[in-house]
């Protein structure tokens, strides 16, 4: 956020304040949840071919595992070039 956006929250009322923290944090869970069910979409898709058993079997799990490792990795790099991003346009301010 930039220098000005955070004062403009600071002038705001208790109240405002309040029901901004509220709506951030349904952000955050939704979009939480969208991770999660974005990749549980994913590796199922790619890992699960047929419902043999009701537990996995061991390529299926080898494979839901590498999916998992692989998805979280490129979400954190993507978060991490995000936050870059982000401070060299507050440093650029």
């Amino acid at each position: 956020m930039d220098k000005n956006m955070m004062a403009d929250l600071d002038s705001l009322p208790e109240a405002e304040k309040l029901k901004m923290a509220a709506t951030m944090e349904q952000l955050q869970i939704r979009d939480s949840l969208r991770m999660y069910n974005s990749l549980v979409e994913r590796c199922f898709c790619d890992c699960i071919e047929s419902f043999r058993r009701k537990s996995l079997d061991k390529q299926e799990e080898t494979c839901v595992r590498r999916c998992a490792e692989k998805f979280m990795k490129h979400t954190m790099r993507v978060g991490m070039r995000f936050a870059e991003l982000n401070q060299g346009a507050a440093t650029q301010d």
